[in-house]
């Protein structure tokens, strides 16, 4: 089998769950071409998993101040250079197509009639029981026509009575001996005044960590690059975690048991989901608009977080994705949610 992998490079969590995948179909001699969109090329690293992947322009959106910008976006966007990628990638040597919600792998899937399979936590919105805010008709419309998918995967930190698998995530991570810092991770806020805000908390230590930073400390906020390695050291030793809604890195936070602060980017209907249910659930501390005061209170009653012990999902989807029978992942599902640590808040599916 012949696989085309696309993966939305926008955020760093989708490349996270790629390297996961990439790691299992290797190990199993499956040959995987990975195509990434959604970033500049230079701004991508610790890519060797990928080998000589493709890089297109893609479709993404522009965050300003930790909310989206659609004058941002509509300027940034280059419908006709999509267009003329989407009718040169040529699919004929595939056998099947994945795409981690990437519009070019997806649509080009599409138009050529290969066998598309959506794998991804976007892929888990639409089901009835999961939880949504703010979500519109254009932000409903994005998710379901955005990347489409025939053979759709979703992943969730409940399965909320639908065939959701867990988050992927690297189950030999450990949380090390906690540090006395926090790691914060908010990329689409000002980095400024994030760290600003962080000053005026002098009694505790931050990592503060985004792409477009540069490593050095002011005061008790040591700043850095964002990178794989370094951040996942301080990730794993850190006491507890201030970061946007995305889906990954909370995921990695539930599995080693570290307590989570979030903040949603405004307008981002996935980021929104994501904190409902992070509320619905009971798994992290949720706050709507980036504040000092708010901060400030959660540390000093930083509440225990009960590790979820996620099992090594990737290496189950990958076998699944091998036997082609994607129109059936009910079984898949409901392995992997017996095999997680902690119980889940719902029943597990019913034959």
């Amino acid at each position: 089998m012949k696989l085309l992998y696309g993966v939305q490079g926008t955020g760093n969590g989708h490349i996270a769950r790629a390297r996961m995948m990439a790691h299992h179909f290797a190990k199993r001699g499956i040959e995987v071409q990975y195509l990434f969109s959604g970033r500049p090329p230079e701004q991508y690293f610790d890519m060797a998993a990928f080998g000589d992947y493709w890089h297109y322009v893609g479709l993404t959106f522009a965050t300003e101040q930790g909310r989206i910008s659609n004058i941002k976006t509509l300027r940034q966007l280059r419908p006709l250079q999509f267009i003329r990628d989407l009718r040169n990638i040529d699919l004929s040597p595939f056998d099947a197509v994945i795409t981690d919600f990437e519009p070019l792998t997806a649509w080009a899937g599409r138009l050529q009639k290969k066998a598309v399979i959506g794998i991804g936590h976007q892929y888990a919105f639409g089901n009835a029981a999961v939880p949504e805010s703010g979500a519109d008709l254009r932000n409903r419309l994005i998710m379901r026509y955005f990347a489409p998918a025939r053979f759709r995967l979703g992943l969730h930190w409940n399965h909320f009575n639908a065939a959701i698998a867990p988050p992927i995530i690297n189950p030999e991570e450990r949380r090390a001996a906690a540090a006395e810092h926090i790691l914060v991770y908010l990329p689409f806020e000002n980095q400024q005044r994030v760290c600003a805000t962080l000053q005026n908390i002098p009694q505790y230590q931050f990592i503060q960590y985004a792409p477009q930073l540069s490593d050095t400390s002011i005061g008790n906020v040591a700043q850095r690059k964002t990178s794989l390695h370094g951040f996942k050291h301080d990730l794993c030793s850190a006491r507890a975690v201030i970061c946007n809604a995305g889906f990954e890195l909370i995921s990695e936070c539930l599995h080693m048991g570290i307590p989570a602060l979030a903040k949603p980017v405004s307008g981002q209907a996935e980021q929104l989901g994501n904190a409902a249910a992070l509320k619905q659930l009971n798994l992290a501390s949720v706050m709507d608009e980036f504040s000092q005061h708010t901060i400030e209170q959660w540390l000093l009653n930083i509440p225990a977080q009960t590790p979820q012990h996620y099992p090594d999902v990737a290496e189950a989807i990958c076998d699944w994705v091998l036997k082609g029978q994607w129109h059936d992942n009910e079984a898949l599902v409901n392995q992997l949610w017996q095999e997680t640590g902690t119980q889940t808040a719902m029943p597990l599916l019913t034959p």
